[in-house]
């Protein structure tokens, strides 16, 4: 029997390309190779690497062949050869593909773009891990829903969570794509409130009362979300801290640091080595939280690009069920991927925090 999970990629865009990399990153996974149907800059570096190359659909295949790019074969001779496929193709073009992966018994993985009822369960590592443990699908929830289940989960978990309300400035477009659109000189508040998200989270942990209002932004570097949150109690603000430190992927930035904004994150990232300059955790500022008796304030950045990267892989532990426990799986993740620790330390010598 072959000890690594095969992992099929479909989509090689901002998430399918990271989610590529990370499954290269880990010691029991191996990568399949990917599917798309592109032909432009970003599947010749796929080619680059030396990673398979699948069409995406029956009108891709020559049309990759055309463009001088070596194809090995389409979508089902991809899929042949994976235990596990991760959709990372555009919203609503995953769920076309998901009779496919039922009819080969294949388990997959969608992203936030897709509905819940799509797959019928919503997965975020540290909120509910064990009961994708062994199911045929499941659903890594969008950076925003993410980022939210993370922080709240880990207030819930040390008891403190009652009630939790927040605003979310979202960038306008990913950075690749921003010379084709976005908003500019402008703010476009969601028509709805709640917004999405907060609903979102209820699909993870439907114990969460949360309400979420969203803006858009003219900006491409990340999301800000500010959070108003009701405690169970009053409690003292280093309580408060030590309940987020109980996560490897909630990184808490300190005013010293003179991590200011987004672009001072990303560019720590940068120069931490991250590939992309890739921010994995939820970036929460703590000197700027504030506890009035039972009343919590903070605010966080998130990288819309990546944090759903490490959940994605967990997710494929899961799904697997070659790695039942939630803190075995974050712990080996979040090893390869160079996450938890002082992001300050030498490489190499600080441990990941992993989840106690």
């Amino acid at each position: 029997m072959n000890t690594k999970v095969r992992v099929a990629v479909n989509g090689y865009g901002v998430i399918g390309k990271r989610v590529a990399d990370a499954i290269m990153a880990q010691s029991d996974m191996t990568l399949a190779g990917v599917a798309d149907i592109s032909t432009d800059w970003r599947t010749r570096v796929l080619q680059a690497k030396g990673v398979p190359l699948f069409a995406g659909t029956a009108e891709a295949l020559p049309a990759l062949r055309a463009a001088g790019m070596t194809a090995a074969g389409g979508l089902q001779d991809l899929l042949s050869s994976a235990d596990v496929v991760v959709d990372c193709t555009p919203k609503r073009v995953a769920a076309t593909s998901v009779p496919i992966y039922r009819e080969r018994g294949l388990k997959f993985i969608l992203h936030g773009g897709e509905k819940h009822a799509i797959a019928g369960h919503s997965f975020v590592a540290e909120a509910n891990f064990e009961t994708a443990v062994g199911r045929d699908a499941t659903r890594v929830v969008s950076c925003n829903t993410t980022a939210t289940v993370r922080t709240l989960t880990a207030l819930k978990r040390a008891g403190l969570l009652r009630r939790a309300r927040g605003t979310l400035l979202r960038r306008a477009t990913d950075p690749w794509e921003s010379h084709l659109g976005g908003l500019m000189n402008t703010l476009a508040p969601e028509p709805e409130i709640p917004s999405h998200q907060g609903p979102d989270a209820q699909t993870v942990d439907p114990e969460l009362d949360v309400i979420t209002m969203a803006v858009k932004v003219p900006e491409t570097v990340g999301h800000l979300h500010y959070w108003s949150v009701q405690m169970t109690r009053a409690a003292a603000r280093e309580e408060v801290l030590d309940a987020f430190r109980t996560s490897s992927r909630i990184l808490l930035m300190r005013e010293e640091y003179g991590l200011e904004a987004l672009n001072s994150v990303k560019e720590l990232m940068a120069d931490r080595g991250r590939p992309r300059g890739d921010l994995y955790e939820v970036a929460l500022w703590a000197d700027m939280l504030k506890v009035h008796g039972d009343e919590l304030f903070y605010a966080y950045m998130v990288d819309n690009q990546a944090i759903v990267i490490p959940e994605t892989i967990d997710a494929i532990r899961a799904l697997s069920g070659r790695e039942p426990s939630r803190n075995r799986s974050i712990a080996a993740t979040d090893t390869a991927m160079g996450i938890g620790g002082d992001v300050f330390a030498r490489p190499g010598l600080q441990p990941s925090l992993g989840m106690s």
